[in-house]
C-alpha cells in the first residue's frame, strides 16, 4: 500500500473513481480523521484566532478534504455496492460518525464560534458569512455542544447507534429488492411491451436460464404493473415489491426492529436537546414553525384533493369492472386499470409515448433549455468514472467552468433504487485563494439500452431527470464563495425541492418537447395530437396522487411527533384519516421508505408539497413572461439558484416574485383550482 498513492487522499482535482478500491478505504479515512482531529486541536488553541478565515483556513480546509474522499466512499456504496466495499464502509462509518458527532459538540470550538459571533468584526462580514456563521451556531446547539457529561457521551452513541442503523436499513432494501427474481415465460408476458421483453429475455439469457427475468427494479417492475394481463403475475410481483424488507421475507432482511430503535434513537435524541420530539427538533432549521403548523397545511391539501381522489376512484373502480371484469379492484390491479382507463380515456399510452423520448434527444433538449434561460453551455468532459455508462460534463459562462457534474442514468445491481443528486465538492473561494467549482452527482434508475437501440425513457422518467436536475442547478449555479451556504448548503430542506420541482413544469411545455423527443424507429418527433392527449391527460387522477403524498407525508410527521408510536398502526391511523385507497393488509410500505429512515427526509417529507406551492407559484411567472423569456430567467437564476442558502429561502422567494408564495398555482397546475 505505500508504495502506491492512494486515491482516497487526491483530493485537489476529481475523484480516482476508476481506481478507488475497497483496500484503500481504511487507510485514507485514519489519515483523514488524523489530520481533521490535529487540525481541530489548532483550531481551538491559543494560535488561531476567533476570526472567520483564521478558522476556515484550519478546519475546513481539513474536514472538507474528509468530506470529499468519505463522500467518494459513500457514493460508490450507493450505486456500486459490492461484498467488499461494504464491508470497507461499514467498518469506517462509526469513525467518521464519530469524528464529526465530536467536532459539532467540542464546547471549545463553539466557544470560539461564540467569540465570533459576539465580535465587533461578526457586523462586517458579508451577508452570505453571516448566514453561515448563524447557522454554525444554531448547528453547535443542535449538535450536543451544551449538553454536559454523561448526556453528551450519550448524545454521541447516539448518533454513532443512528448511523450504523441507518446503513443497515439501506442494505436491506438494496438486498431485498436484488434478491428476487422471476422467470417468466412468454405466456404469463402478454401485453408487456416488446422493448421490456427484450430486455427481461436477455437478462435470463445472460445467466443461461429459460424465459424471462423479472425483477423489483423500477425499468422491469412497473411495466409489468402497468401492461401485464396476466392478474397472478401482477400479484406476485406487487406482494414481492411491497413485502422487502419486513417480517414477511427473509429474516435476516427485516427492516421491523431497525425502524423502531431508529424511533426510539431519535427520541431520545430530541429530549436530550430540550425538544418534545424529534418533529420538532427536526423542524427547526426547516420554513415550516411546528408540527402542528405542518399537519394543518397537509391535513388542508387533503381536504381540497378528497372530492378529486374519490371522483378518481370511482371512474377507476366503474371503468375496472365494465371494460376488464375486475369486479374487485386489488392493489395489483391499480396501475394496469389507470393505464386501461387512461389509453381509453385519452386515446395513447405511456407506451406509445416512451418511443418518442429516446435518452440522447431528451438530453439535448434539457440541455438546451438550461443554456438558453440561464445562460450557460453544457459541454462533454472527462472524468474518471464508476462505470462504462457513466458520462461527465461541463458547465460554462462566457468561456469560464461554472460546474461539472456525472451523469449515471441506469439501473443494475448493486445500485440503490430511486434517483437523486448529491454534491461532490461545492463553490469554495479556498483560504490559499483559489476558487473551487461545484461538481455534482445526478443518479437515476432508467432501463438500460438493449439490442443496440438507444435508452427510452418514460414520460415519468423524463420528468424525474429534469427534476433531479433542478437539484444539480441550485447546487451548480450558485455565485457563493462561502462553502457552508454555497449551493444547497444552508437551504431549508422544506425549500430544497424548489428548484427541482420547478424544472418538471419544463415537461409539459410544448415549445419544450417538441425538440426532444424523435421516434425511435423513424426518427420523427412527437406529433402535437399525441403531445395535446398527454396534456389532456396530465391531471389524470391527481386526487389520488395528491392524497398519496399527503399519506406519506402525514404519516412521517405523526412517526416523529408522537414519541412512542408504532409504525404499522400509525400508518394505519393516518390512511384512515386520509386515504380513499385501502391497500391490503400485508403492505409494509414503511419497511422500504428509505427517504425517511435513511435518506435525510425524517419529520421532512412534508417538503415535497410545501416546495410544490413554491415551485408552482415561481414557475407561474414564467407562464405570465414566456417560457423562454430570458429576463424572467436571469431574475429566477440570480434570486434562488444563485444566492444557493446565502439567505433564508423565503427571501430569495420575495425577491424572485415581489411577493409572499400563493398556493393558487399549485391547485391550478394539478387541476383542483
Amino acid at each position: 500500500m505505500s508504495a502506491v498513492p492512494n486515491p482516497l487522499l487526491e483530493t485537489t482535482g476529481l475523484p480516482l473513481f476508476d481506481v478507488i478500491r475497497p483496500e484503500h478505504v481504511s487507510p485514507a479515512v485514519d489519515t483523514l480523521l488524523a489530520d481533521a482531529s490535529a487540525a481541530l486541536e489548532r483550531a481551538v488553541g491559543p494560535d488561531v484566532p476567533a476570526d472567520y478565515d483564521a478558522l476556515s483556513a484550519v478546519l475546513d480546509v481539513a474536514t472538507e478534504k474528509l468530506g470529499r474522499a468519505w463522500g467518494a466512499v459513500s457514493h460508490l456504496n450507493a450505486v456500486a455496492d459490492t461484498p467488499e466495499l461494504r464491508a470497507a464502509y461499514n467498518e469506517n462509518l462509526p469513525k467518521v460518525t464519530e469524528f464529526y458527532t465530536r467536532l459539532g459538540a467540542d464546547e471549545r470550538l463553539y466557544a470560539k464560534y461564540k467569540a465570533l459571533h459576539q465580535s465587533p468584526a461578526a457586523a462586517i462580514l458579508s451577508p452570505a458569512r453571516r448566514k453561515a456563521l448563524s447557522n454554525a451556531m444554531r448547528d453547535f446547539v443542535l449538535s450536543g455542544a451544551e449538553l454536559q457529561g454523561a448526556d453528551k457521551e450519550r448524545f454521541a452513541a447516539i448518533q454513532a447507534r443512528l448511523a450504523e442503523l441507518s446503513q443497515t436499513y439501506s442494505e436491506h432494501v438494496l438486498d431485498a429488492t436484488d434478491a428476487f427474481a422471476y422467470y417468466a415465460s412468454e405466456a404469463e408476458l402478454d401485453g408487456v411491451p416488446d422493448d421490456v421483453k427484450q430486455a427481461s429475455r436477455a437478462a435470463a439469457q445472460a445467466e443461461g436460464k429459460e424465459g424471462h427475468k423479472l425483477t423489483l427494479h423500477m425499468p422491469s417492475y412497473l411495466p409489468v404493473m402497468q401492461y401485464a394481463t396476466q392478474r397472478a403475475l401482477r400479484e406476485r410481483l406487487y406482494t414481492a415489491y411491497i413485502t422487502r424488507a419486513s417480517e414477511l421475507g427473509e429474516p435476516a432482511r427485516d427492516n421491523s426492529a431497525v425502524m423502531r430503535e431508529i424511533l426510539a434513537l431519535r427520541q431520545e435524541e430530541a429530549q436530550l436537546l430540550g425538544y418534545r420530539n424529534f418533529a420538532e427538533l427536526s423542524l427547526v432549521p426547516k420554513m415550516a414553525d411546528t408540527p402542528q403548523q405542518v399537519g394543518e397545511f397537509l391535513r388542508d391539501l387533503a381536504r381540497r384533493g378528497r372530492p378529486h381522489a374519490e371522483k378518481d376512484l370511482a371512474e377507476l373502480r366503474e371503468f375496472a369492472a365494465g371494460e376488464l371484469g375486475i369486479a374487485e379492484l386489488k392493489a395489483w390491479d391499480m396501475a394496469f386499470a389507470s393505464e386501461r382507463l387512461k389509453e381509453a380515456r385519452y386515446a395513447f399510452s405511456d407506451q406509445e409515448v416512451k418511443m418518442y423520448f429516446t435518452e440522447d434527444k431528451v438530453l439535448t433538449g434539457l440541455f438546451k433549455i438550461i443554456e438558453t434561460l440561464f445562460d450557460v453551455a453544457i459541454r462533454p468532459d472527462g472524468a474518471p468514472t464508476w462505470h462504462p455508462a457513466v458520462r461527465f460534463f461541463r458547465i460554462e459562462r462566457g468561456g469560464e467552468l461554472i460546474g461539472q457534474f456525472y451523469l449515471d442514468p441506469y439501473a443494475r445491481n448493486g445500485k440503490r433504487p430511486g434517483a437523486w443528486m448529491d454534491d461532490v465538492r461545492g463553490r469554495w473561494k479556498r483560504p490559499e485563494g483559489r476558487l473551487q467549482t461545484p461538481v455534482a452527482h445526478l443518479v437515476c434508475n432508467f432501463a438500460a439500452p438493449v439490442n443496440g437501440k438507444p435508452a427510452l425513457l418514460t414520460h415519468d422518467e423524463v420528468t424525474t431527470l429534469f427534476h433531479e436536475f433542478g437539484h444539480g442547478l441550485h447546487h451548480m449555479l450558485t455565485r457563493v464563495e462561502d462553502i457552508g451556504v454555497a449551493g444547497i448548503s444552508g437551504v431549508e430542506w422544506d425549500a430544497v425541492e424548489l428548484p427541482s420541482q420547478f424544472m418538471e413544469n419544463f415537461c409539459w411545455e410544448w415549445d419544450v418537447v417538441k425538440h426532444m423527443t424523435a421516434h425511435v424507429d423513424t426518427g420523427a418527433p412527437l406529433p402535437r395530437e399525441l403531445f395535446d392527449k398527454m396534456l389532456a391527460a396530465k391531471n389524470f387522477q391527481s386526487g389520488l396522487q395528491m392524497l398519496r403524498q399527503v399519506e406519506f407525508s402525514l404519516f412521517d410527521m405523526r412517526l416523529h411527533a408522537e414519541p412512542g408510536s408504532e409504525v404499522m398502526p400509525v400508518l394505519q391511523q393516518v390512511r384512515e384519516e386520509v386515504a380513499v385507497v385501502r391497500p391490503p393488509a400485508f403492505n409494509r410500505f414503511a419497511h422500504a421508505f428509505s427517504h425517511i429512515f435513511a435518506g435525510g427526509y425524517a419529520a421532512g417529507y412534508y417538503s415535497y408539497k410545501w416546495a410544490e406551492v413554491l415551485s408552482a407559484d415561481a414557475y407561474s411567472a414564467f407562464e405570465e413572461a414566456g417560457v423562454f423569456d430570458p429576463a424572467t430567467g436571469r431574475r429566477y437564476r440570480e434570486a434562488i439558484l444563485e444566492a444557493g442558502g446565502s439567505r433564508p429561502a423565503i427571501e430569495s422567494f420575495k425577491a424572485f416574485r415581489g411577493r409572499e408564495p400563493r398556493i393558487d398555482a399549485l391547485l391550478r397546475h394539478q387541476g383542483m383550482a
